[in-house]
């Protein structure tokens, strides 16, 4: 009886996290320029209009160049900070305090901060400008993310790699990044849908030649809520979804790997 009442709860939660996807999804496909039930006939136009109309093509592509420019640099800086945290430096809870703030601040401050700071750099208004960003409110997630796959790695592993003559460069590269490797993808695939999530802090230091996906959905629900924008979500969740099976399977196969004697 408890375990049938865990699973009445189990999916009742689900089902309450998931109804508005379930309810929203399927006007993607509406041939109706409303976002209004029942859907009249069945259309791909509006995937059609995200793939000609200038501004939504340009926003996508805007994104993913955005985007992989933020996973790239922030998978490398969190790597670091996690590999040296696990040494246990000076001030080494302080700093990583500091790392984790970012997932505390509003956007809103964080955003002021970023572009005071960027348009004194002189890079207010261009892509790098938006990439360093986003990377500063995706790090913290890399950091999380490759810190638990470090916490569960046997130091004696890399020790003996070591005792056998291997520089700490070589012992990283053949026995604790291969170990680490789940963390890193997990790491990666946050840091990518962070920087495809993120809107505030894009306002604040993009211009018009950087807008991405998300900032033109909040762009166009201000000025007119259309179908295409409901498009755009489904593309979010597609891709969402397929990161999520990935990372699943690449941590799954690491399983198998670990488990074979």
């Amino acid at each position: 009886m408890l375990r049938i009442g865990r699973f009445v709860f189990g999916a009742a939660a689900v089902l309450f996290l998931l109804a508005p996807l379930i309810a929203i999804l399927p006007l993607a496909f509406t041939s109706s320029s409303m976002l209004t039930y029942p859907i009249p006939a069945l259309s791909p136009r509006w995937f059609e209009e995200l793939a000609t109309a200038d501004a939504w093509r340009r926003s996508i592509v805007n994104s993913l160049i955005i985007g992989s420019g933020t996973t790239v640099l922030a998978t490398v800086l969190g790597t670091l900070a996690a590999l040296a945290l696990r040494r246990r430096i000076a001030f080494g809870s302080v700093l990583r305090t500091l790392f984790l703030l970012p997932m505390v601040v509003p956007a809103v401050v964080l955003g002021i901060g970023l572009q005071i700071l960027l348009a004194r750099l002189g890079l207010a208004n261009t892509y790098t400008a938006v990439i360093v960003a986003h990377t500063v409110v995706a790090v913290p997630f890399v950091l999380v993310s490759i810190s638990a796959s470090l916490d569960g790695i046997d130091p004696q592993v890399e020790r003996a790699a070591a005792s056998l003559g291997a520089s700490p460069a070589r012992v990283y590269l053949l026995v604790t990044m291969p170990l680490t490797m789940p963390g890193i993808l997990s790491g990666a695939a946050l840091a990518f849908a962070t920087s495809l999530d993120e809107v505030v802090l894009t306002l604040f230091v993009a211009g018009p030649n950087q807008l991405t996906l998300a900032r033109q959905m909040f762009s166009s629900i201000r000025e007119n809520i259309s179908p295409v924008i409901v498009a755009a979500a489904f593309l979010f969740i597609v891709g969402t979804v397929a990161i999520g099976g990935l990372l699943a399977a690449v941590r799954q196969r690491a399983v198998r790997t670990a488990a074979t004697p």
